[in-house]
């Protein structure tokens, strides 16, 4: 009788001990995909980010060149006269669209 006692005590502490390390395993393995997810959300913004980085960048670049540009002043008076349509003495000029 103390025998089969023994083993329903044994048996029940083995399914306590299952249960229990089958919840730890299953939040651990939780825990781990999230952070695998919140990784892999990282990774894609940092792409996105360096993509914008050398767009930017290249904007920059534009820019300035475009500074440059705008120091000569002949270069500044023939944008004015092709942007805001001014023209010199005796000049006409003709929109064509």
């Amino acid at each position: 009788m103390a025998n089969k006692k023994t083993n329903k005590k044994a048996k029940r502490r083995m399914l306590l001990l299952g249960v229990g390390s089958l919840c730890i395993i299953t939040f651990t393995l939780l825990t781990i995909g999230k952070y695998w997810v919140e990784i892999y959300q990282k990774y894609q913004e940092n792409k996105e980010l360096d993509e914008k980085l050398l767009t930017l960048k290249d904007e920059e670049e534009e820019l300035k060149v475009d500074v440059e540009k705008l120091q000569d002043p002949d270069y500044v008076a023939r944008y004015a006269r092709e942007k805001y349509l001014y023209s010199k003495d005796g000049e006409f000029i003709l929109r064509i669209p």
